[in-house]
């Protein structure tokens, strides 16, 4: 059953951002999971407007999310982002049983 990083971020620093976002593709592929949305059109519905960037990335698995986000590749290029160049929230959601 598939399951999705869904994130959403705040860039301080461009420069900085972007040796995080030049890495993480190849760290995603390797995982098995593939880009559905990233940036874009977006509309906040409800909550705050902090966020700028809106990014949803489907895996194979819920077990295959997780150990990409815990990976120590991800971790080294996530360590631009921590650095304060930028903001994330991320979660990893099991696509379940849409029906119930």
């Amino acid at each position: 059953m598939p399951a999705y990083w869904v994130a959403r971020s705040k860039i301080n620093d461009p420069v900085e951002y972007k040796k995080y976002t030049d890495l993480v593709p190849g760290i995603i592929k390797k995982h098995g999971g593939k880009v559905l949305a990233r940036g874009g059109r977006y509309q906040i519905m409800e909550g705050p407007e902090k966020f700028q960037r809106f990014v949803v990335i489907e895996f194979p698995t819920f077990e295959q999310g997780v150990a990409c986000f815990k990976s120590p590749e991800y971790d080294a290029a996530a360590k631009f982002r921590r650095g304060g160049a930028g903001e994330v929230e991320t979660i990893v959601v099991d696509a379940g049983d849409a029906t119930k």
